[in-house]
């Protein structure tokens, strides 16, 4: 057996009876609460959206910060077999110190393309964790802009309630600072 509860908070319970009672302010209070409603749930996915962005770029960083670490300890891997075998045709004469000389040569060429690999990942980790804090930022503007819709519909309900004008324009005002700061956001600023 399933039983259905619906709560009402007095704002609830105080805006439907105003939306209801064919007062025209009350109803303009009402689409506008609507309204700023709608724009604060697009607003509130847009930050989501580049919060998630954000971390996935950091955890990008991080996967190339590793595979570059990897390339430069294969790297120096191969650095210190150059060095054994450069002492190897130090020590030896002969034949036996013309293979370490090629051997020498060898680790040498083997090297550059692992040195460049290291450095391309290297860059790919800074190119990314610099993605990271673009989006980071441009985050922190949503979750700016989504503030100010919270703070206009609170104003809304309370001038539906209290019935001043002020407050409407308050709520007007952080309406609009919040679509500023949206648009900043949008464009990445």
């Amino acid at each position: 057996m399933s039983e259905e509860f619906h709560v009402h908070g007095p704002h609830d319970h105080e805006v439907e009876h105003q939306a209801h009672s064919g007062d025209p302010f009350a109803a303009r209070i009402a689409v506008m609460t609507a309204v700023l409603a709608t724009v604060g749930a697009l607003i509130g996915y847009q930050g989501g959206a580049t919060q998630n962005a954000a971390l996935l770029f950091k955890n990008e960083a991080a996967i190339k910060k590793t595979e570059a670490s990897d390339q430069w300890n294969f790297y120096q891997a191969k650095s210190s077999k150059q060095n054994l075998a450069e002492l190897g045709a130090t020590l030896t004469t002969g034949k036996m110190s013309d293979d370490y000389r090629q051997e020498v040569e060898r680790y040498k060429k083997e090297k550059e393309p692992i040195m460049a690999d290291a450095k391309a990942k290297e860059q790919a980790s800074l190119d990314a964790e610099a993605k990271s804090e673009a989006s980071m930022h441009e985050h922190h503007r949503w979750a700016q802009s989504m503030t100010l819709i919270q703070i206009a519909i609170a104003l809304a309900a309370i001038t539906l309630l209290t019935r001043q004008k002020w407050l409407q324009w308050m709520a007007y005002g952080a309406g609009v600072g919040s679509l500023v700061v949206a648009a900043l956001a949008f464009v990445h600023i």
